[in-house]
Formats: structure tokens, sequence, C-alpha cells
């Protein structure tokens, strides 16, 4: 197939383009390398199969180009992690709403089979336990920089479903906390990455609040094996699912997991939310998904323990990503 990775040069994108690629199939990556980085692409450079475009999804010409030649997308490209929502709330909302609404239109013009990317950022700080994809959401104010991530995703999902009820076949999957090879070192989008680049410098982790707040970390090949199965499952299409593990793990307990693995003279250090990112940033205590639908209908479980994938993590990081 001729597949479309828009974002391909990104953390989950460019471990995406390497399975695609392992298939076989015709990939063009469009990505304007603003998060993404060259150097996750550069091994696929020199195949005839891959096609990398250094461009932004908000250039409709090139989009549509793009677009016209392809047999499935993947829309994967968005500004994702906290800092960079809450220090560029305007670029954010530009990329991740007009970015996709442009991929959307040209998918429909052309009726090409597309899978959407969201987060569980949708869910904003809802309480409940799991969280359903049909459950409530439950944000803060506007005034509150952050949920303006959430509502671009959901903004997204809109635009998803309202082309799925003209009949275009695409599927949206909501990511929770995925790692691995080719996390940011920088840690703007992960946790683990943050943590485990301050371990191997013996410099303090920084926790946030009490760090009894959790998360489910997803390991990449359960992230990339479950948006494949949402672009290639008939079922999938018009649904959105979980994508992620039910594992759930407090981010106390994921620092000191990655001082002992990492054998780290590091210190734990506690930082209020205020600290961090001033008086008015709000967080949800507990994100965990219910899996049911994706496992009913793709198939799907996350199948890598935490600390299975913190090691082979861990191993990339002191190989490779210390370097970046």
């Amino acid at each position: 197939m001729r597949i479309l990775v828009t974002g391909g040069a990104g953390f989950i994108g460019s471990n995406l383009v390497d399975v695609l690629m392992g298939q076989g199939h015709e990939i063009t990556v469009i990505d304007n390398l603003s998060v993404g980085k060259a150097s996750n692409i550069a091994h696929q450079l020199s195949s005839e199969r891959f096609h990398f475009v250094n461009d932004s999804i908000l250039n409709v010409n090139t989009l549509e180009r793009l677009i016209r030649q392809a047999d499935l997308i993947y829309h994967l490209a968005a500004v994702v992690g906290v800092k960079y929502v809450v220090d560029d709330p305007l670029g954010a909302i530009v990329t991740n709403v007009r970015g996709t609404e442009n991929v959307l239109e040209m998918a429909f013009k052309y009726w090409v089979r597309t899978v959407i990317a969201s987060s569980s950022e949708i869910h904003g700080k809802s309480a409940e336990v799991p969280l359903h994809e049909d459950d409530d959401r439950l944000l803060g104010p506007t005034t509150v920089g952050r949920w303006s991530y959430s509502d671009a995703k959901a903004i997204d999902e809109y635009f998803a479903l309202a082309y799925a009820k003209k009949g275009l076949p695409v599927s949206i999957v909501r990511y929770f906390n995925a790692y691995g090879p080719r996390l940011d070192p920088k840690g703007y989008g992960s946790v683990i990455a943050k943590f485990m680049t301050q371990a191997l410098r013996d410099a303090p982790l920084i926790v946030y609040d009490d760090g009894r707040q959790t998360r489910c970390f997803t390991f990449i090949e359960d992230t990339v094996r479950g948006t494949m199965l949402a672009a290639t499952v008939p079922e999938a299409a018009g649904r959105v699912f979980n994508i992620g593990s039910s594992q759930e793990t407090s981010i106390l307990e994921l620092a000191e997991m990655i001082c002992q693995l990492t054998d780290s003279a590091s210190e734990i250090q506690h930082v209020s939310y205020e600290q961090a990112y001033g008086v008015d940033f709000e967080e949800t205590r507990r994100r965990v998904p219910d899996v049911s639908r994706a496992r009913d209908i793709l198939g799907f479980e996350a199948q890598t323990p935490l600390k299975d994938g913190l090691q082979r993590t861990l191993a990339w990081f002191k190989k490779e990503g210390m370097e970046t």
C-alpha cells in the first residue's frame, strides 16, 4: 500500500514507519521537524519505498498532493506535551485543529481511509476509573491554558466522527502515555523521558506534588500495534478506541523504579505544580483506560510489562538518547 504518515518523524510516528516499512509498504512522511527529528527516520532515507517531505500539514497544497496518492493515512502530526501547550497555546491549537481539518477534508475528497491520533487528555480531569471512550469529559476553565489541548483534540474527534457519518472510513485512537525508544530526552512529552535523563545524569528526579497521581504507561510496540489494528480492522471505522495499558502506576513509583533500573545516585525532589507551571495550572489525579472496546473489536491488549519496557527504553537512552 501507499501510506501517508503525518508526523512520521516523531516518537510514535517513526516507530510506526519502521513497522510499515518492514511490511513492504511504500511510505511517505510529512513532518516539519518542529517536534519530530530527522534522526528518527534517517535510516529509512536510502530506501526507494520511503519518501520524506519537510513541510507542515497547514500547507494544504502539499497535503492534497500527498493524500491524492495515498491508500491509507495515519494522522499523527500534532503539538504534544504539556510544556509545549502551556508555552504556546495558540500554535498548539492552530496545528492540532486546523491541521486535522486539512487532513480530513483531503481524505474525504479523495476517499482515503484514515486513522486520527487523539489523546487520553480528552478526558481532562475526570475522576472516572476506568475511563471509557464514551464517558463524560471534565475540564477546567478556559483561563487554564493546558485544557486547550484537550479541547483541540476533542474538536479533531468531532471532525473525524462527522466525516464518518458521511461514510468516510476513519477511526480514532486515544493514546495513553506511550513510551519507548526515541522519546524526546528533554521530556517535554513524557515523564519517563524526563526521569531517565535526570537519573542517567545523577540529577534530582523532579516529582510534581505528592507523586501519588497515577498513569498507565504503554510501550511503543503496543501503541503501534493498536494503531495499525484501528486502520485495518473493518469494524473499526467510525469508532474511537483507547489504546493503552491498564496497569496503573503512580509517578512516585515510576521515579523509584527508574532510579533502581539506572542504579542512579539521584534523589527524588517534590515540586508543586504552582512552582513548575504557575498558579493556574491544573492536573488530573488518575488516568486509567477502559480497554474493553479495543479488546473486543480490535483484538488489542497491551502486552509489555512496565519494567520490561523501561529496560528496553533505558537501553536506547544509554546508547543513543543522551546524544540527541
